[in-house]
């Protein structure tokens, strides 16, 4: 059901046009993962293997650019992450994209359902968790496509 929504979110950019950085790596997404302490969920690891980053709409969903995850800027979701680990995110959660107001959304990484994939939550600047926006990164995708048609 996941892939199912996250796939339809790939149709409507394609309907919709956007600016994406392109296809990552396996090995890329593997340091990524490496770098961070977790595995992607599914769909999220789907969409750095087809888009991996980038805007459209208006909206900036971030994910990969290279391997530099010590010198890069947004969209690059590894680099922003640690930044932001600095600071006092908690190392639970995985920045996505931004809400333009100084919250963050956010892959919650701790916690997963029966397809493997993980919450997407608001959070505050101090990583405080605001809400729930979506069960998984597919359907956050759609979601905010859907919003914006």
């Amino acid at each position: 059901m996941s892939l199912t929504k996250l796939h339809k979110a790939f149709d409507l950019i394609e309907e919709l046009g956007g600016d994406f950085d392109g296809e990552k790596s396996a090995s890329l997404i593997s340091k990524a993962e490496k770098a961070l302490g977790f595995g992607f969920p599914p769909t999220y690891k789907e969409f750095l293997l087809t888009l991996g980053c980038g805007d459209v709409e208006g909206l900036e969903f971030y994910g990969l650019i290279n391997e530099n995850f010590e010198e890069s800027s947004v969209p690059d979701a590894i680099w922003l992450t640690l930044d932001e680990r600095k600071s006092g995110l908690p190392s639970n959660l995985m920045l996505v994209s931004s809400t333009g107001d100084g919250n963050y959304i956010a892959l919650k990484m701790d916690e997963t359902n029966g397809e493997n994939e993980n919450p997407v939550v608001l959070i505050s600047p101090s990583g405080d968790i605001i809400e729930k926006v979506a069960d998984d990164f597919g359907s956050f995708l759609l979601n905010e496509l859907e919003a914006v048609l």
